[in-house]
């Protein structure tokens, strides 16, 4: 199975891998303030919790804490991440935006 377009659209060789086999999903994770962006494959009964952590361990290798960020698909925020990714309505080929919850002010 290929990955979608959008999921190789300026991202990394690397792909974190959380799940494997023919029903995975390809996602594209992108940190708005990093303007960076990483491919994702994960089981659609993966959390997107779990997605979100694994990202920000690759973005952020110094650390960083998960809950200083939100989850949003298509706009919208994820209010509960520790639902799957499925049951989230996350589907093959979607684009996560982790942004920070609070706004920085700019020096």
């Amino acid at each position: 199975m290929t990955a979608p377009f959008v999921s190789e659209l300026r991202t990394s060789d690397e792909v974190i891998q959380l799940g494997e086999g023919a029903h995975a999903l390809h996602l594209r994770v992108q940190v708005a303030e990093l303007w960076d962006a990483l491919r994702v494959d994960a089981a659609p009964s993966d959390s997107v919790d779990a997605v979100k952590h694994a990202a920000l361990a690759k973005f952020y290798p110094d650390g960083i804490s998960a809950d200083e960020f939100v989850v949003k698909v298509r706009g919208f925020e994820i209010l509960n991440e520790s639902r799957g990714l499925a049951e989230s309505g996350i589907r093959d080929g979607s684009t996560l935006l982790l942004s920070r919850r609070r706004r920085r002010p700019v020096k």
